[in-house]
């Protein structure tokens, strides 16, 4: 016969419990029967689980935003907070975990909302505890599945990330597909894109994976410089040569011989600078400054900028040869923005690479902080996305990095954003939901770059029915 729950058969969950050798797992169970909710518990102890039990809806809504769940079970008809809105605000503050519902109240209509709206299993009274534990552990094992996908894809990220690059969104995937193609060659290579992109990564990327990998990669900043200093730093200078030069100096081009010379910012360049460049990638010969000796060099030059060289040739501040000669090959860098896809990766690869640095046991981060990096505009691109966790990361005591780590300007930012949201939700009085849906479910998507997995969580609905939506409304 099958164990079902019966109020005057509780037991009491201080005996001892034989668990069972099986992953830990952490279930909370909300029921405003506290004693249906202590026997679900000790039965789910007893196969090795951790319960927590609240006995109302607001008590569960709060362990819920507090605490971390692989798995919730509640009850469906419950006072104040019932089981469709903890079943939503799950959806919402936790999307990895699984949402189970129980109740005496069941209908073919409680059902299929409860399905519909993402629950992963519904359940009826009087319980059946090997029914309870069956579909628990189903639930764990769901879970448990989809972390460890996730993992193994975070680990092929960073095992064949390219030199460090991570990301897997399809811009990403392109652009380190023409780094591929492109690095064997000697081609000069231009690298566009916004500041904090990762320009000199991608440059390093190419030289590490081309014949030049055991030669010299330097990094030069043309916009750091005065026009005599940069001179000095690109061909070098004979002592003498001007009033500090006390000795030979040996530069950039002839230190890089047989290597690579990264030039950031090229677009800052000085004419005077520009035409003897030009020479240098002409002819392969610089010539030290003070000196009429010319010196035979082999380099590959890669450049990088963030302005519209096209323009600056057309304004006459960029020689037109040169753009040509450095332009052989173009790499257009995504912004944050445009690969928003892969900031949830983005994330957990820095969280992995400053707790290491900083000598910090971080856990995790929770759900609340992870929607608010995610829906951040990044205009610092992600050089910005990179310090913000470090500072999360360094200001944290707990272990999980949450919204109070971080940063002060953060926090402002998204107060200004707020501001303007309220304003832009007047122009939305009066028009009809099917359209507002519609509107919000096309930024979603415009927001995480296309990523419907995670626009679904975002909008706190299922896959399913997000492709549907996509599909009423044309948005594919």
């Amino acid at each position: 016969m099958s164990e079902r729950v019966s109020p005057p058969e509780q037991k009491s969950r201080s005996a001892a419990v034989e668990v069972k050798d099986r992953p830990t797992a952490r279930i909370l169970i909300i029921d405003n029967d506290p004693g249906h909710a202590e026997v679900m518990a000790e039965a789910l102890e007893r196969e090795g689980y951790r319960c927590r039990v609240a006995t109302s809806g607001p008590e569960g809504a709060k362990l819920i935003r507090e605490e971390e769940f692989d798995v919730i079970i509640t009850d469906l008809v419950m006072n104040e907070i019932d089981g469709l809105d903890i079943l939503r605000l799950a959806k919402q503050e936790q999307p990895e975990a699984e949402v189970i519902l129980v109740t005496g109240h069941g209908t073919i209509q409680s059902a299929v909302t409860a399905m519909r709206e993402g629950a992963f299993n519904y359940l009826l009274k009087p319980l059946d505890l090997a029914q309870l534990r069956a579909v628990t552990e189903k639930a764990v094992e769901s879970v448990q599945l989809r972390r460890t996908n996730v993992e193994l894809h975070r680990r092929l990220d960073e095992t064949f990330g390219f030199q460090g690059i991570v990301g897997n969104s399809p811009q990403m995937r392109a652009v380190l597909e023409k780094v591929k193609r492109i690095a064997p060659t000697n081609a000069t290579v231009l690298i566009l894109g916004e500041t904090g992109t990762g320009k000199e990564l991608i440059a390093q990327a190419i030289h590490q994976n081309s014949p030049r990998k055991n030669k010299p990669f330097v990094a030069l900043n043309c916009a750091a410089l005065s026009e005599n200093i940069l001179e000095s730093e690109l061909f070098g200078h004979v002592k003498g040569a001007f009033t500090d030069a006390c000795a030979d100096r040996v530069g950039k081009f002839e230190y890089a011989h047989g290597g690579t010379l990264f030039l950031d910012e090229v677009g800052d360049m000085p004419m005077a600078t520009q035409i003897k460049l030009l020479r240098v990638l002409e002819n392969g010969e610089i010539t030290r400054v003070g000196s009429n000796d010319p010196i035979k060099v082999n380099v590959r030059v890669l450049s990088a900028t963030n302005q519209n060289l096209e323009a600056l040739v057309e304004e006459g501040r960029f020689r037109r040869d040169l753009y040509h000669r450095l332009n052989v090959v173009s790499i257009r860098l995504p912004s944050l923005a445009e690969r928003a896809e892969d900031i949830p990766i983005l994330i957990d690869h820095f969280m992995k690479m400053f707790a290491k640095k900083h000598n910090k046991h971080i856990k995790g981060m929770t759900p609340a902080a992870r929607r608010r990096l995610q829906m951040y505009s990044w205009p610092g691109n992600v050089r910005e996305l990179r310090n913000v966790i470090e500072s999360m990361t360094v200001v944290d005591y707990d272990g999980i990095l949450d919204v109070d780590d971080l940063p002060e300007q953060f926090a402002d930012g998204d107060a200004r954003r707020t501001d303007a949201n309220n304003v832009s939700l007047a122009a939305l009085v009066g028009k009809p939901l099917e359209e507002i849906e519609k509107m919000f479910i096309a930024e979603t998507l415009r927001a995480t770059g296309g990523n419907r997995e995670e626009a679904a969580r975002l909008l706190g609905i299922g896959e399913r029915t997000l492709y549907r939506k996509i599909k009423e409304y044309g948005l594919s």
